[in-house]
Order: C-alpha cells, then structure tokens, then sequence
C-alpha cells in the first residue's frame, strides 16, 4: 500500500481501535486459479482476528495460508472550497480522506465446535448489546445451534503484521484541517460525522 510518512501509522492501541470499530473485513487468498475474496465481521482476540464462514465457503479450505484482510475506516470527499488557503492562493484541489488497515497474516481454519460457540457467543453479544432485549445464542433451541454450528467454520488470522494509513490532512497547516473538520460537519453526508471526528481526536 502507498503510505507517503504523514499518514502512515503505526501506533497498535490506535490501530487495533480502527479493527475493533469497523470489523467487517475484506478477507483476500490467493488462489489457484486467482483471488478468492470474502467479506465477514473478524473480532480482534489477542493480536489475532477471529470469525467464521459457511463450512462450504472455499475459504475453508486454505488453512495455512497467507492471508491479507482490508478494514475500511471512515471516509469521505474534501472540497478545495474547505480550505481557508484555497481562498488565498487558488492553489488547492479535492481529496479523499479515509483510514484503513491492511493485516497480513496467516490463515487457520477450525470446526472445533467449543471454539466456535465462543465465537458467537462474544460476536452476538457484542452487536446485539445496543438492543433493549438483546439477542443470545442460547436463545434458540440447543438442537438448531447444534445443527449450525457443524455448518460452519471457524476462521483465525494469526497476524504477522499490519499495514495503516490514516490520510487526515495531515500534510495541510492546522487551519485547513479546521476547515475540513467544519465543512464535513456542515454537509453531514453518511460517515462524515464519524470521518470528523477521527480527524479531531487523530494527532
């Protein structure tokens, strides 16, 4: 990935917060006859990310193999017209700003059956936490859960490393990133509230 030295970042406490609030990956193998490309939520566990495909899903069948998963933090389009320098010299254009996370690791694949309640146990309760009566997978009959969780496969990435590129404007003078932070809050499109905030709290 092209990470020019003012968007490159390396810090693990801020970059793991970027897995754990995007969780939904693009999971990339190489295989024989080209990529093989799947999309799932992964949970961070310990330095390592953990989900589960259809035991059907050809991504079952890679165990030990390298593995590249993509997660896409916030983004959005920056006007020129955001920049108070753009009013003085002319001399700016539109960009994108985004966060993302690059993990490169290694793939095993497990029908472990104790790993994999475990699994969603802590994912169902994680995302069912915000409802007023969250759902729990004991909740359905012991039978049917049974039943899934022999159709599943439980997928961990043991990371080898991580590449990260947060483009905030860093390379702009304080003011101009002012600018964008008040021209994504002033349109308030899908996301930028979320993209702005990034750019307040990132330094």
């Amino acid at each position: 990935m092209y990470t020019p030295v003012a968007f490159a970042e390396s810090r693990a406490d801020v970059v793991h917060a970027l897995l754990r609030a995007h969780p939904f990956a693009t999971v990339i193998v190489q295989g024989n006859d080209g990529s093989v490309v799947n999309h799932l939520p992964m949970e961070l566990v310990e330095g390592n990310l953990h989900g589960h495909v259809a035991r059907g899903n050809e991504l079952a069948s890679f165990d030990g193999a390298a593995v590249l998963a993509i997660f896409h933090g916030p983004d959005g389009y920056i006007s020129p017209n955001w920049y108070p320098s753009k009013q003085v010299t002319g001399r700016d254009v539109p960009t994108w700003n985004y966060a993302v996370a690059h993990v490169h690791g290694r793939l095993r694949v497990t029908q472990d059956k104790t790993w994999l309640r475990a699994l969603l146990d802590r994912l169902t309760d994680r995302f069912e936490a915000g409802e007023p009566a969250p759902w729990h997978v004991h909740d359905a009959p012991a039978d049917y859960v049974e039943k899934l969780l022999g159709a599943i496969s439980g997928i961990e990435i043991v990371v080898e490393r991580i590449e990260a590129k947060y483009k905030l404007n860093q390379n702009h003078p304080p003011a101009n990133r002012a600018g964008v932070i008040a021209g994504l809050h002033r349109r308030n499109a899908p996301g930028d509230a979320t993209l702005a905030d990034l750019m307040t709290s990132h330094v």
